[in-house]
């Protein structure tokens, strides 16, 4: 099985916006918003509808894809790709609404706040956005992983 999957990087001044996502087994683990691209959408016309129904902001550019994400999932055949973008402009306040019922909250954070929340999500998410909150880039970024196991919260996994 293959995903493809959008983040986005939407910050209001030094703070960066995440979502509480509550999982099936009733977990809640932190992230930027995004979700699954479906088949024939455009990455960032994908990223722009998750984030509107995730968060209730519509951004009206982004850049990038700032950084990809590939997890290799050995002993599920899992394949996962991620695109993230930055908000260049948005405008809105925050609503959730979400039509699936995962997200549960969405807050701009300080760094310092994001860390321990981040802290709850899988390690190709936190990652990446613990480097771009300790230091922001330019030059698009990749991150690989291959993780082994069947239970999504103990998984084994390796960066690359």
């Amino acid at each position: 099985m293959q995903w493809s999957v959008v983040g986005g990087l939407v910050q209001a001044g030094p703070d960066l916006l995440l979502v509480a996502n509550r999982r099936r087994d009733g977990r809640i683990d932190w992230s930027p918003p995004g979700g699954v691209v479906d088949p024939g959408e455009v990455a960032v016309e994908a990223l722009t509808r998750e984030v509107a129904e995730e968060t209730g902001l519509f951004v009206t550019e982004w850049s990038g894809p700032v950084y990809d994400v590939e997890v290799e999932f050995v002993d599920l055949g899992w394949h996962l790709r991620v695109a993230s973008f930055l908000a260049v402009s948005w405008q809105g306040e925050i609503a959730v609404d979400d039509p699936d019922g995962i997200v549960q909250e969405a807050r701009f954070l300080a760094a310092a706040d994001c860390r321990p929340l981040l802290d709850t999500s899988p390690v190709w998410v936190a990652d990446a956005v613990h480097d771009w909150l300790d230091a922001p880039w330019t030059a698009p970024r990749s991150f690989r992983y291959v993780a082994r196991g069947i239970r999504q919260y103990e998984l084994d996994v390796e960066r690359r």
